[in-house]
């Protein structure tokens, strides 16, 4: 069906239009110097700011909100309507065949792969195989269900095919899934999804792809089912592509969903209810209970068309020439150490994410300094992927003991850690170059302020500056700075 949602006002749109449309992207934020500047946001990797035209979408829907699926009322329907091809839109941009798959939405990938896994009818002596470098949410949650296994990586982080095989190999006809992440969130690799598919595929196992970090980044084709590299499970989540609005997506096939019982019931996943008996009905509905985030539908799928309009090979193409130009540019920064693959032939098989860090600085000192006196957003510390970096930086067995312990006794003095630099689709070489002069200011000890660390939350902030907060958002009250650190670092 052809509606509002995919013929909405601008359908041609151009690269160069991204930047622009960007919510924010001009807002001038406060510097330990007094004065203030275009906020560079390199924290896309966590969540992307909004494209305005996602906004616009769902600003021109919220007249017609209304309940879905079981109204008669016409916005009722049209909002039915709106949320259903939402679905097939999301579906389609990793290329699933929505005659066998179904999508669902969820709140994020994190929920995805907690349905996921719930929903597997598992047996004693199941095997899941993951690898050291997943995001504790494609990790965790399978841990509470069968027997993990976590293939290692090389030095620079790549996974270990010939540890995976192995793997097979020991436990054959135990391995359920093969749960792997389709980009590093850390270093950027984009793993050969399809190539481990068909090796699960041979074993008789399935696989889950997190694709959260990869969708924003690549085009994704999950292959025609009787493909052997067919990708049976995939996620992702809209926070991450420019549609910041509580929504995320799992995708498999109907048939898996439709046997056994929703993980979470309630309103909507039923056809017929009895005091003694309970009738499911199919998915997706099946596996939405409660009343759904339809706005944040709209959202994903305006997100969704800009991206398909512009196309994901543009996007691919844009990214490598930024990495590449960062990269290329911080390696004549001394002291600055890069993890992960650094060579211009190896760059376009890595999403834009950077991880470094600068010799005899810590890691939250650095992002402290970026964010005050350069204005400038980035991440630092393991990025929910602790094993990774640990293995990443080469800590051994005694220290890592040693730093877990240190962590449990409320000390985060000495956590290991990098500081991460994401890149969106929108960003420019000029916010690159924001980057490089405050690193190599970082690097030459150049900066201004005293810095002091908290060891309860291991944040560094200066003594001599606070954030004017309420100047710029006046509706609430705020706390100090370094205290909404630690009460967050606590939380």
């Amino acid at each position: 069906m052809q509606s509002l949602l995919h013929h909405h006002r601008h359908c041609n749109w151009k690269y160069e239009e991204l930047r622009p449309n960007i919510m924010g992207i001009d807002t001038e934020v406060p510097l330990l110097d007094g004065s203030r500047v275009p906020y560079v946001f390199l924290d896309n990797g966590a969540s992307t700011p909004s494209f305005r035209h996602a906004f616009d979408v769902m600003g021109d829907f919220m007249p017609y909100y209304s309940g879905v699926h079981r109204g008669t009322g016409f916005k009722s329907i049209l909002a039915t309507q709106v949320y259903d091809e939402a679905h097939n839109l999301a579906g389609k941009f990793v290329g699933a065949d929505l005659d066998v798959n179904t999508v669902i939405f969820v709140k994020n990938t994190t929920e995805a792969v907690n349905k996921l896994a719930k929903r597997v009818d598992w047996r004693e002596g199941d095997v899941v195989i993951t690898t050291m470098m997943e995001h504790h949410s494609d990790d965790l949650p399978w841990r509470m269900h069968a027997k993990v296994l976590h293939i290692g990586v090389d030095d620079r982080g790549y996974l270990d095919m010939d540890a995976l095989r192995a793997a097979f190999a020991t436990h054959k006809g135990h391995v359920r899934f093969v749960a792997l992440t389709g980009a590093s969130n850390i270093t950027g690799i984009i793993n050969p999804v399809h190539e481990v598919a068909r090796l699960a595929h041979a074993e008789g196992a399935q696989v889950f792809v997190d694709a959260a970090q990869l969708a924003p980044h690549r085009g994704i084709d999950v292959l025609p089912q009787d493909d052997p590299g067919h990708i049976d499970f995939i996620a992702y989540s809209a926070h991450k592509m420019y549609a910041p609005y509580g929504i995320g997506v799992l995708i498999g096939p109907k048939a898996f969903f439709a046997k056994g019982d929703p993980d979470m019931v309630g309103g909507g996943v039923v056809d017929v209810v009895e005091l003694d008996m309970v009738a499911w009905t199919a998915p997706p509905a099946r596996e939405e209970a409660g009343s759904p985030n339809v706005p944040g539908a709209v959202g994903l799928a305006a997100a969704i068309h800009m991206l398909e309009a512009v196309g994901m090979d543009a996007v691919a193409a844009h990214e490598y020439d930024l990495v590449t130009y960062a990269i290329g540019r911080m390696k004549e920064i001394p002291g600055v150490r890069i993890y992960g693959p650094v060579e211009e032939d190896e760059l376009r098989d890595k999403v834009g994410v950077i991880a470094f860090d600068v010799d005899g600085v810590p890691h939250a000192k650095t992002a402290a300094i970026l964010s005050v006196e350069g204005g400038i957003g980035v991440r630092n510390g393991c990025f929910c992927a602790h094993p990774y970096v640990k293995r990443l930086m080469k800590v051994n067995e005694e220290d890592s003991a040693r730093l877990t312990q240190e962590l449990l006794d409320g000390d985060r003095s000495n956590l290991p850690g990098m500081v991460r630099a994401s890149f969106g689709c929108y960003n420019n070489r000029e916010d690159v170059d924001r980057l490089i002069e405050m690193l190599g200011i970082i690097a030459r000890g150049a900066y201004k302020g005293t810095y002091e660390m908290d060891p309860r939350s291991g944040a560094y902030w200066p003594k001599e500056f606070d954030y004017p907060f309420t100047e710029y958002f006046p509706h609430f009250h705020f706390r100090p700075t370094q205290e909404l650190t630690e009460f967050n670092e606590a939380s």
